[in-house]
């Protein structure tokens, strides 16, 4: 499984239920990686999408707690366990978790590799990422050149888990 996120300099990764900034190569880049593939989110953050809905050409997975919680166009799993379940059926390479904060918390450990694109500057952020650079398993593998949106400063990086990888 791999998780992807843009991050602040702070890891923050969100304020008020909104992503700190939207660049549109980073949409970009969030697109070819998932299109096609499984994405794995929580409640809020499928509530963040445009109307609320399920992004198109993805199978959507949400984990919530509430039992009575339905969205047409995603699969809805209330627990960890009914989420592990589910994604038997799917390519472990072919899973990506696209937060909010409590869903990267929760599986940040059982995933190999993170995409982070890391943004240059501290925003006022509620929501925040772990921070991989703490983490001793985590090892910053690849980061590309810097790159400008108007003034916001960005890198896309790799991290590779290195307890879960071959």
């Amino acid at each position: 499984m791999k998780l992807i996120a843009a991050v602040d300099n702070n890891w923050g990764i969100g304020n008020k239920n909104q992503l700190l900034v939207s660049i549109p190569e980073d949409m970009k880049f969030f697109r070819q990686q998932t299109t096609g593939n499984v994405i794995v989110m929580g409640r809020k953050t499928l509530e963040s999408f445009p109307a609320g809905r399920p992004l198109p050409n993805r199978t959507n997975i949400v984990l919530t707690r509430n039992e009575d919680y339905e969205v047409r166009g995603a699969i809805v799993v209330h627990n960890e366990e009914e989420l592990m379940e589910e994604l038997k059926k799917y390519d472990s390479d072919d899973i990506y978790i696209i937060g909010g904060e409590s869903i990267y918390k929760q599986f940040v450990d059982k995933c190999d590799i993170a995409y982070i694109t890391k943004i240059d500057y501290e925003y006022e952020a509620d929501a925040h990422f772990p921070n991989l650079d703490e983490k001793p398993n985590w090892k910053l593998v690849k980061l590309a050149e810097e790159e400008t949106y108007f003034d916001v400063i960005y890198h896309f990086s790799i991290y590779q888990n290195q307890e879960v990888s071959e």
